[in-house]
């Protein structure tokens, strides 16, 4: 198609290694996530280890990890329904501010020597709701940069260099933490969240229109229930993933530095061993960018079944590279769920009022979390570490097939080239007869 007469001249080559679709915000976002990653996937191994270090147990652990998801337990439906009313890129980057600071300070605790429990819990909290109003406004604003024809390729790119920062991140935290220690761990993870806020303070909003007055917080939030509660496939595969993520959380944040510490040799092999899941995603991401399936949740949700592997590897225990080759294939397995997920929420959820939708998708999915994390102290006390992981295992099987019953998540199929649906849209009755059309709750305003 040759260009329009006024048509902009042609791109310099170095212009030409971003692809078209990529613009200032996609490209600002990813490298502002790719900053962030990098730093928090070293600073969660940092925050695990800075609690043994001060002789605390699994059950202090468990604690730490449980006072970071808590807040976003508390505060998600109130930063998803404020990110569908200020500007996105304000939220994220007061939020960022906020990890910063609370970041910094844990650093400086850890660094002076002697820090104490409820210290540590306090700070890692305020990180967490930093995190919870951050998220729903970081979705909204991705989706809102992607359009429906190259939202598949987009959002397997985004996700690839997130990832892959994520290795490089977990890799190099663990080698820090066995040479310097977790305290300048957690201080380059404030410096990210500085950095990276700097960064999505230039995205440009000037393309977004201005959100509508609405009724009200309340009011923003009843609306966002009635988006995410008609639609079977998103509230079951949101509770699904409650129990997913609760144990898998309690598992790798709290048996795995333990493991590693009994049974492969202390942080770095257990930050090798997350790294090589980060391989993994990047294997993922690199399947998606070419591979688009049919039938989006389908698939995703069959890719869940090999997230049971690591709290089984675990539970065994396996060699050092027993356990990086199960983390490599659950991160690859996860990362073909992610894709297909972002790539059905894109197409099925309204762009205005994505960030309360996502909101309470990220409300569900990490609500059993910090129970889940408390918790497991008791269980290994209770049952035994071997037998608490396999119970983990068990807990991401029996959902995950149980979800595979609804049939909205068989049925919902990709649609070419889709964008937002309409925000008025009302969509007709799925025609029976034509299995490519998605199910009625799968379609925005059914």
């Amino acid at each position: 198609m040759s260009p329009a007469p006024d048509a902009a001249p042609s791109p310099t080559p170095a212009r030409r290694r971003r692809p078209g679709w990529a613009g200032r915000n996609y490209t600002l976002l990813t490298g502002a996530a790719v900053v962030t990653n990098l730093g928090s996937h070293g600073a969660l191994i940092a925050a695990a280890f800075a609690v043994l270090e001060t002789g605390g147990s699994g059950w202090d652990v468990g604690l730490v990890t449980a006072a970071r998801t808590l807040p976003l337990v508390l505060f998600l439906l109130i930063g998803g329904a404020l990110a569908d009313r200020l500007p996105r890129h304000r939220v994220m980057v007061a939020a960022n501010a906020l990890n910063c600071v609370s970041q910094a300070a844990f650093a400086v605790l850890v660094l002076a020597g002697d820090p104490q429990l409820w210290q540590m819990m306090l700070l890692t909290a305020l990180c967490g709701t930093g995190t919870a109003f951050f998220n729903p406004a970081a979705e909204g604003m991705l989706l809102s940069t992607v359009s429906g024809e190259h939202a598949n390729r987009a959002f397997a790119l985004f996700r690839m260099s997130v990832n892959g920062a994520g290795i490089g991140g977990a890799a190099l935290g663990g080698a820090m933490i066995a040479a310097f220690g977790p305290g300048w761990v957690l201080a380059v993870d404030a410096a990210a969240f500085a950095v990276a806020g700097a960064m999505r303070a230039f995205l440009d909003v000037s393309h977004v229109p201005e959100r509508e007055p609405g009724g009200g917080l309340l009011a923003d939030l009843r609306e966002g229930w009635v988006e995410f509660r008609t639609r079977p496939w998103l509230w079951s595969i949101v509770l699904q993933f409650s129990v997913v993520v609760g144990v898998i959380s309690a598992a790798e944040a709290v048996y795995g530095p333990l493991v590693a510490r009994d049974h492969l040799g202390g942080a770095a092999p257990w930050g090798i061993a997350l790294a090589f899941f980060g391989v993994g995603t990047i294997g993922g991401a690199v399947l998606m960018m070419a591979w688009k399936p049919r039938r989006l949740l389908l698939v995703g949700t069959l890719c869940v079944f090999p997230m049971a592997l690591p709290s089984a590897a675990l539970a065994v225990p396996l060699p050092a590279w027993g356990l990086c080759a199960v983390m490599f294939v659950s991160g690859v397995s996860i990362e073909v769920f992610g894709v297909n997920w972002m790539t059905t929420m894109h197409q099925e959820i309204p762009e205005e009022k994505f960030s309360r939708v996502s909101a309470y998708d990220w409300f569900g999915s990490i609500s059993m979390t910090p129970l889940a994390t408390a918790l497991a102290g008791p269980a290994e006390s209770a049952f035994g570490r071997s037998p608490a992981l396999w119970g983990c295992a068990a807990l991401v099987l029996l959902p995950t097939a149980a979800v595979l019953l609804v049939p909205d998540v068989r049925r919902i199929t990709r649609r070419p080239g889709a964008a937002h649906p309409a925000p008025a849209a009302v969509a007709p009755p799925a025609d029976p007869a034509d299995p490519a059309k998605p199910s009625p709750a799968g379609i925005a305003g059914a």
